[in-house]
């Protein structure tokens, strides 16, 4: 059988789902071609179950912190089957409505492996998508621009590939039936840490492996250090500036075993699993790149700013092109792919624009470039700090860990980053990203008014700060 479309998008996660929807309002006939779940990692195996799960965590922390408010819940136990069926419901009742949204917007859907062809009778030119469906059969889906949205998966390390018993990688331990007494976390990058916050708040044992010299090796040294320290006093192990022996790790008696050498000294760590969280590869295998003149280069798919491959009628977004593996950032890049495609006003990506988030606790935001960044960029720098501390609701909450840092230029008085680590600073950061997107100046940010009692004061109060006029300190 063949279908012909305006628009195919080859997966159907949130940068695929999304850039369908676009392409539907647009008008255009739409076809998305998914192999596993609509929602893709995100919803099945990333951001929605491992959020559910840290939120868990989270309330199971406050309730046995619980005195400090004047309240006592004596008798409090963690059920965890019960979590991960709360878990469930929620990932369930949102793939539902993604299913929906492909309905409503009458979006057809084909479920099947897909691969990109070459030019054929179906197409004379490459970007029809042959699709092996579940019974065997096969049909070609042949549409006058294809969006190539296949996500990635866990990078896996050579000699430390996952059992889904000893060794994990996040998608084997989203599905743990109970919780281990004791596991080694081997990077501490964005996934290592949210899984390190969250083990470590339902009372497993844990330890961090990162060779680089912090943790977030890609966000502010000031933000990283400020993590290190509340992650120490909860009791979290870590292991900065570490190389990892793999050729040591053994398995044996319920446990693992792994060296780590940290300059001269060599360090035996043990625990009953370990789970390796070192990024995402792209999902490029087994698609039929080859039949095209699409490029792949180190690792990922290249494409221009308006998200064009080495042919201009197919396109790739999200994970696959690598650049910020975030959700977010791969329903922009659709939204931006669909426009152009259809000949719109396209705002195409700016990654300095794009806020990123890390739901540990305390949580981690920031948007545009870290100071370290911006001197190396060539910026002259002027830098306000404010903690939080000295917000009044953050007392009331009993959240007075961490700080907002706002970096400027001098010179033009440009926001050139923002970076948070504190209560709900995953929710604050969309202020700071809108004054980034429509070029507001700290003066600007800091005379709009906050409302008090609110977190949100703290970063009109770091505005301030960046020239030396924050009023709460």
């Amino acid at each position: 059988m063949t279908i012909s479309c305006d628009v195919a998008v080859l997966g159907g996660g949130t940068g695929g789902y999304v850039a369908a929807i676009r392409a539907a309002q647009l008008g255009k006939e739409v076809v998305i071609i998914e192999a596993d779940k609509l929602g893709g990692t995100c919803l099945h195996r990333g951001c929605i179950p491992s959020k559910s799960l840290l939120r868990s965590a989270e309330v199971y922390a406050e309730i046995k912190e619980s005195e400090s408010y004047g309240i006592e819940t004596a008798g409090a136990a963690l059920q965890f089957p019960k979590v991960q069926a709360r878990k469930e419901a929620i990932v369930d009742q949102l793939h539902q409505g993604v299913q929906y949204l492909m309905r409503k917007n009458k979006i057809q859907v084909v479920h099947g492996k897909g691969r990109v062809i070459g030019p054929s009778i179906f197409s004379p030119k490459s970007g029809a998508v042959a699709v092996e469906l579940a019974d065997g059969e096969m049909e070609t889906v042949v549409p006058t621009h294809l969006i190539i949205a296949t996500g990635s998966r866990p990078r896996v390390l050579p000699g430390l590939e996952p059992d889904g018993i000893h060794i994990l990688t996040s998608d084997e331990a989203l599905q743990m039936d109970e919780l281990p007494k004791s596991i080694i976390i081997i990077g501490g990058g964005v996934i290592g840490v949210e899984w390190a916050s969250m083990l470590n708040d339902f009372g497993v044992e844990v330890t961090v492996v990162e060779a680089a010299g912090q943790l977030l090796p890609a966000e502010d040294e000031e933000v990283a250090r400020e993590l290190q320290k509340s992650f120490s006093r909860r009791g979290i192990k870590m292991v900065t500036g570490a190389q990892l022996q793999t050729e040591t790790y053994e398995a044996a008696d319920h446990q693992v075993h792994i060296d780590v050498r940290v300059g001269e000294k060599t360090e035996r760590l043990q625990a009953d699993k370990l789970l390796v969280s070192i990024g995402r590869q792209a999902n490029v295998e087994n698609i039929g790149l080859e039949n095209t003149d699409v490029r792949v280069e180190r690792g990922f798919i290249a494409v221009n700013k308006h998200y064009q491959t080495g042919e201009s009628h197919i396109y790739a977004i999200g994970d696959v092109i690598g650049g910020l593996q975030l959700a977010h950032a791969a329903s922009h890049e659709g939204i931006a792919a669909v426009n152009h495609l259809a000949g719109e006003e396209v705002h195409t990506g700016d990654a300095d624009l794009i806020p990123r988030c890390v739901y540990t606790r305390p949580e981690v935001a920031s948007v545009g470039i870290t100071e370290k960044e911006a001197r190396s960029r060539g910026f002259e720098v002027k830098v306000g700090k404010f903690p939080f501390q000295a917000i009044g609701k953050a007392l009331v909450q009993g959240s007075k860990e961490g700080f907002v840092k706002v970096v400027a230029d001098p010179k033009t008085n440009d926001i050139l980053g923002v970076q948070m680590i504190g209560a709900h600073a995953t929710d604050l950061i969309s202020e700071a990203a809108l004054a980034q997107f429509l070029n507001a100046t700290p003066w600007e940010i800091g005379q709009m008014v906050h409302p008090h009692p609110t977190l949100s004061e703290i970063l009109g109060e770091a505005m301030l700060a960046v020239d030396g006029k924050s009023i709460g300190m």
